[in-house]
């Protein structure tokens, strides 16, 4: 039972991110948010991994060179797509890209590792990309065919390939996750200094902004980690992936409870979204171990 609250709360957190994101980028640039908000988390995420895992850190900084590829995958580029998408898309509309995430994952481990796949795991892969497309084409097929896509939604499927990159190199990371993941966060705030730099980025001047910065950095950079990983103690990874789904719900609720109301083409895209992952999920994300390296936002 607890397990299952610290899951709901991760993903609920994880939902907040899009849409806070989405007011945050009217006001401070994509890269704005990704530094600070790495900048915020890196030491607290690590003291909470030192306590939590009590990790050999010699033995994690041994495994750098494959640490900063992940740093950049995941936490710059990822990070940096997804804010640049949410100037330009939707927060519901980027969740429902985010959602294919898992059947994204399962295809390129089909292209890439040789792993296989049931009929029933293809028909969830296309039943997602079917929803997925109409999100896309906002029920207008052919806008797809005429590469007339919002430039957000393109930019939200290019952060899904990156996490789908990271994806599939961590998962065959052999050490502590909140550990593995702060170094990536300290990482991350290295590397992107030099553009922080170059590009002035700025700390929030407005208490609206102050407030955007302190939840992303706070609730789904290091609140959402931390119950991730709490839960997966006790429950397996495969069970946990499922619960991913609710953040395509959440968001919408949330999109819904602050005034902006939903499209026909957004419920029935969720709709095949969500179907298509939970038909691809039974051939054993726990096998491919997605739901333990999948952050989502």
């Amino acid at each position: 039972m607890k397990a299952s609250l610290y899951l709901v709360l991760a993903t609920l957190f994880w939902s907040g991110n899009f849409v806070v994101g989405q007011a945050a980028v009217a006001s401070m640039t994509p890269l704005d948010l990704t530094f600070w908000r790495w900048t915020l988390a890196a030491v607290p995420l690590l003291v909470l991994a030192h306590l939590a895992e009590k990790p050999d850190w010699r033995a994690v900084l041994r495994r750098w060179p494959v640490l900063l590829l992940l740093s950049v995958l995941g936490m710059s580029g990822y990070t940096l797509l997804l804010y640049g998408a949410l100037g330009h898309t939707s927060a519901v509309n980027a969740s429902l890209i985010t959602a294919a995430n898992p059947a994204l994952i399962v295809v390129m481990a089909i292209f890439l590792l040789g792993e296989k796949t049931t009929r029933l795991g293809w028909t969830g892969i296309c039943l997602g990309l079917l929803g997925v497309l109409l999100v896309l084409s906002r029920g207008e097929f052919e806008r797809v065919f005429s590469l007339s896509i919002n430039t957000g939604e393109l930019l939200m499927i290019g952060s899904i390939v990156l996490w789908g990159c990271y994806t599939i190199i961590a998962r065959r990371l052999e050490m502590p996750a909140i550990a593995a993941t702060a170094v990536q966060v300290a990482m991350a705030t290295v590397t992107l200094a030099p553009f922080a730099l170059a590009m002035h980025v700025r700390f929030p001047e407005t208490a609206v902004e102050g407030w955007s910065l302190a939840y992303i950095a706070v609730f789904p950079s290091l609140g959402a980690y931390l119950l991730w990983n709490l839960a997966l103690k006790s429950t397996a990874p495969g069970t946990a992936g499922n619960y991913l789904n609710l953040i395509v719900v959440f968001t919408a609720v949330i999109t819904v409870a602050t005034g902006t109301p939903l499209t026909a083409v957004q419920i029935v895209g969720g709709v095949l979204v969500v179907a298509g992952v939970l038909l691809t999920g039974m051939k054993g994300q726990a096998r491919l171990g997605v739901a333990r390296s999948v952050k989502v936002a």
